[in-house]
């Protein structure tokens, strides 16, 4: 009987929303073409980090090394113990941070999407504004080096990304436009407060936008690298991308440096640094937990992004 239902409400569907068969070859052909151009790079990337420098600078890029060789990784993990430190930087700050900036955003947005809060125009404009100007490098670094006195800390690489305007509005489209307004008013003539509304009702309502902005405050946290630059001077407290970035620049300089490589040689050291392929494998070593993160998200990525953005 489901199976009859189904079939009449498929050929009683309206012809005009079908795609016709070369369209439909047509789209998928686009998007595989394009999702292999998304993925090759990255194969060429993991190649290239495993080939020998020597083949590289010869021969150039290529998808089967004629010769592998993991010199790159053994030079990147010499200092394993400063590599693990980072990584955990890394992680917790990224953890952490997504976590208090989903939970603020969303306690923010929550009023403003109320018709029933009288200050949501003015707060909604409020948060509009910091999109739109900025206090500047200076007094945002004053902030929090001098009056916060967060130099030097975790909280420094989590607090100035804690919380960002877009998403607060796109969270905010998405409770105004996804959640009935008749089940809050149903809620709160049961007996329900505010908070328990929103713990039990909305936040469980809501996990398609949170988790696309989950996702993006996740990159946004592990691939940052400015904020360890401004507010970090002790090694051990850097997150993994400064610490690449601070090598790449170390590498740079010692194989574009006559003097270096005149003192090394004459050191009895040999001067060759795999530079191509430590690029490459530092490019490895900064995306690969964030490759696996992301299935994660996935299956809520589109439907959060575009319901969230319906209406402004």
């Amino acid at each position: 009987m489901q199976a009859e239902i189904i079939s009449k409400a498929a050929t009683s569907s309206n012809p005009k929303n079908r795609l016709s068969k070369p369209a439909s070859i047509g789209i998928n052909a686009f998007f595989i073409i394009y999702s292999l151009l998304c993925i090759i790079p990255l194969i060429l990337i993991v190649m290239v980090s495993i080939s020998d420098e020597s083949m590289i600078v010869r021969e150039g890029y290529q998808f089967i090394p004629s010769k592998i060789n993991f010199d790159a990784y053994e030079f990147l993990f010499k200092d394993a113990t400063q590599i693990i430190r980072s990584y955990t930087i890394s992680i917790i700050v990224t953890v952490v941070g997504t976590l208090l900036s989903l939970i603020i955003m969303a306690l923010y947005a929550y009023p403003i999407s109320r018709t029933d809060f009288p200050h949501a125009r003015f707060f909604t404009f409020f948060v509009f504004f910091t999109m739109l100007f900025s206090g500047g490098l200076v007094p945002w670094y004053l902030v929090y080096a001098r009056m916060l006195n967060l130099k030097d800390t975790m909280l420094a690489l989590i607090l100035p990304l804690l919380v960002a305007a877009f998403f607060v509005l796109i969270i905010r489209t998405f409770f105004q436009t996804t959640i009935p307004a008749a089940v809050l008013e149903s809620a709160k003539i049961d007996g329900a407060g505010e908070l328990t509304i929103f713990i039990k009702i909305v936040l469980p309502l809501s996990l398609p936008v949170l988790a696309t902005v989950a996702l993006f405050q996740t990159l946004t946290y592990w691939n940052d690298w400015f904020l360890s630059l401004v507010f970090i001077t002790k090694e051990a407290n850097i997150t993994v991308q400064y610490l690449m970035y601070k090598t790449m620049l170390n590498i740079q300089f010692l194989a574009n440096n006559s003097t270096a490589a005149a003192a090394i040689t004459a050191a009895g050291g040999e001067f060759r640094f795999p530079s191509e392929t430590v690029r490459m494998a530092m490019v490895v070593v900064g995306i690969g937990p964030i490759i696996f993160a992301y299935p994660f998200f996935q299956k809520y990525f589109v439907k959060g992004l575009t319901v969230g953005a319906v209406k402004g």
